[in-house]
């Protein structure tokens, strides 16, 4: 998974320091995330994207489009898991196969999909590679289901 973290830091003119206070995390731990160390956690690149105002789907690379949104959107496990259990129940998969698709386990999607649990980035931005489907719609970012191109 690439993000595109550091070219939106860079065209702030921020540096990681100055990012990771304003995310209030770790500079280190913003590091990881902008080297690729570490994954994002969902909250933490849900706040990045409401702070600069860009696509989940444009820092992860699903597209090179991105479209500023001046709106500050809150992550809802349930309405997630809602999304996500109507795109499997779409693609006629049980949560089995979406979790051997995933490479997780089926307790997992269940708890994803239940909304008990806030789904993992990796996980989504899989999901959202698998489907052709925005990280952005699934998270509730846009009404678009699709990936802007």
């Amino acid at each position: 998974m690439f993000y595109d973290l550091k070219k939106v830091r860079e065209s702030y003119d921020l540096t990681q320091r100055e990012i990771a206070k304003i995310l209030k995390i770790s500079k280190t731990s913003y590091n990881y995330f902008e080297t690729g160390e570490h994954i994002i956690p969902l909250k933490h690149l849900n706040n990045f994207c409401n702070i600069f105002h860009v696509s989940m789907d444009y820092i992860c690379n699903l597209t090179n489009y991105n479209i500023k949104d001046y709106k500050k959107y809150k992550l809802n496990t349930k309405e997630i898991g809602i999304k996500l259990k109507q795109i499997r129940i779409k693609n006629k998969l049980t949560q089995t196969e979406l979790a051997k698709i995933l490479n997780t386990s089926q307790s997992n999607i269940s708890s994803y999909e239940n909304g008990n649990t806030l789904i993992l980035t990796a996980f989504l931005y899989n999901y959202a590679k698998y489907f052709n489907i925005s990280m952005d719609y699934l998270t509730g970012r846009k009404e678009n289901i699709k990936i802007s191109l």
